[in-house]
């Protein structure tokens, strides 16, 4: 009866993960403590910005994961530059099909797009320089509006000999994707698919494009966490899933060989060199990593695999983080169950949430009223708050370029919709809103498939609204102008 009841679960498990989903073991099963998976965990919570997932993979099973409200499983997030590395995948997939090769020059793909006189060092230019990122550049191009990206890219100045200058150049990746389209006919979303996500099991996966439909290779891909996880298993296995090589192997092992050197501090991960579109890292590892802390981080000393998604200022942060706890823990062997510490593992990771905004009751006083603004740039038109709702939750009803928005503030939790907010298209929103004083109402916006959490405040004074809104990270200046509305 023992041997049947194994057959059915082994069974389970195989299914499920031919399905798509990884095995799930716990930590001590794959040689690391749960007490040390909990001490990682409960330093991310305090101690890191805005954690938003974590998911660690110890011999190709998930030992441990969570997601921080309202952050969850089943939503993709944005992966900023961690869409470089499925870039180089599929430039090295297309290499192997035959489709071109890592000697070819770049000029000669798009011959429609490049300057009348090409310099010597853009002729020199090749599709090794372009993973590698030395491109020759002395600054990264920027897209111009109405110009064709890779005309942008080609018309730019190269003053350096390709191959000898290493510069961080999204455009460079954005050139790999339009290079995979051009000798494929399809766009690196639509090549990767049946090669890539389907085997994988990574489902709908949504890539932006540029004007010219082209995959944005450099950014803009979107995926959940356990799709990650897979990706950094199947670099770990080489390229392999189960029976099938999807990715040569020779391939991954020089996507994540140093290519370039890019700094000598020993202490940062970002000095460590730089392979195909991968970074390495300390302690023999290797990553994808995304602006504002996405990573996959491949760790084949200790065959593990640890995805974070994040809003960070800091990037090293969660870095130090895995390698002070996390990786002292991994041990060689299995390690006896420890009930205790594993439960507790498993109450943490249930409760994470980012903290909502803190505050007291709704001041019904100035419910309704609409307050007008001033022709501005961000085309607000007017603002008012609605409620109080269910469970004391607060409507913060914006009209922007003539469309009403509302986005519903849950008190002391995250309420979700969809909603677009100013010039942000329609998309998931959870918030979270209190009176932080007796004028002034806090609303916290966080944009869930992103890293983006706007802070807007409202600060009301007789007739009178001052609108504040603050990002937490980004590109460029995190606050807008103040704006003050009069009641109507």
């Amino acid at each position: 009866m023992k041997s049947c009841f194994v057959a059915i679960v082994l069974a389970l498990v195989s299914l499920l993960s031919s399905a798509g989903d990884l095995p799930r073991s716990t930590p001590e099963e794959q040689g690391v403590s749960s007490k040390a998976v909990l001490a990682f965990v409960e330093a991310a919570d305090s101690k890191i910005e805005a954690m938003h997932s974590f998911m660690l993979v110890r011999h190709g099973h998930v030992i441990a994961e969570g997601w921080w409200g309202p952050y969850d499983a089943g939503t993709p997030h944005v992966m900023w530059s961690l869409s470089k590395s499925f870039t180089s995948t599929a430039v090295g997939m297309a290499i192997a099909d035959g489709k071109l090769s890592l000697s070819d020059e770049v000029l000669k793909f798009f011959p429609e797009d490049a300057p009348k006189e090409p310099s010597a060092n853009l002729k020199l230019m090749r599709v090794s320089d372009l993973l590698r990122m030395s491109t020759g550049h002395q600054t990264e191009p920027k897209r111009v509006p109405d110009q064709v990206w890779t005309k942008t890219f080609l018309n730019h100045p190269v003053p350096f000999k390709p191959g000898t200058h290493f510069l961080y150049n999204s455009m460079g990746t954005y050139m790999q994707s339009a290079i995979v389209q051009k000798v494929t006919g399809m766009t690196a979303l639509d090549y990767l698919t049946p090669r890539l996500f389907e085997p994988l099991g990574i489902t709908k996966p949504v890539w932006e494009a540029s004007p010219e439909g082209i995959s944005a290779g450099g950014w803009g891909l979107y995926l959940k966490t356990e799709d990650i996880a897979k990706f950094g298993q199947l670099m770990l296995q080489k390229g392999k899933w189960g029976a099938t090589q999807l990715v040569p192997e020779a391939w991954v092992v020089e996507a994540s060989a140093r290519q370039t050197s890019n700094g000598s501090n020993p202490k940062s991960d970002w000095d460590q060199g730089y392979g195909y579109q991968f970074w390495r890292c300390r302690h023999g590892a290797f990553r994808g990593d995304g602006a504002f802390g996405q990573y996959c981080v491949v760790m084949p000393e200790q065959d593990a695999v640890l995805v974070i998604t994040s809003a960070v200022k800091n990037m090293q942060a969660p870095l130090d983080l895995a390698w002070e706890v996390l990786l002292p823990a991994m041990g060689a062997g299995k390690l006896p169950a420890d009930g205790a510490a594993s439960a507790k593992l498993a109450e943490v990771t249930k409760a994470l949430m980012l903290r909502p905004q803190d505050g007291t009751a709704a001041a019904a006083s100035v419910f309704g009223k609409k307050y007008e603004f001033p022709t501005n740039e961000k085309k607000l038109e007017s603002i008012r708050l609605d409620g109080a709702g269910k469970d004391g939750r607060v409507t913060l009803v914006a009209m922007v370029a003539g469309v009403e928005q509302k986005i519903v503030c849950g008190r002391g939790e995250w309420a979700k919709g969809r909603t677009a907010w100013g010039a942000l298209k329609e998309q998931w929103v959870a918030a979270s809103g209190a009176w932080t004083a007796e004028d002034t109402f806090k609303a916290k916006i966080s944009f869930y498939q992103t890293h983006l959490m706007l802070t807007v405040s409202l600060v009301f004074n007789g007739n009178e609204v001052k609108l504040e809104t603050e990002a937490n990270v980004g590109f460029g200046p995190s606050k807008d102008p103040v704006m003050t509305g009069t009641a109507k």
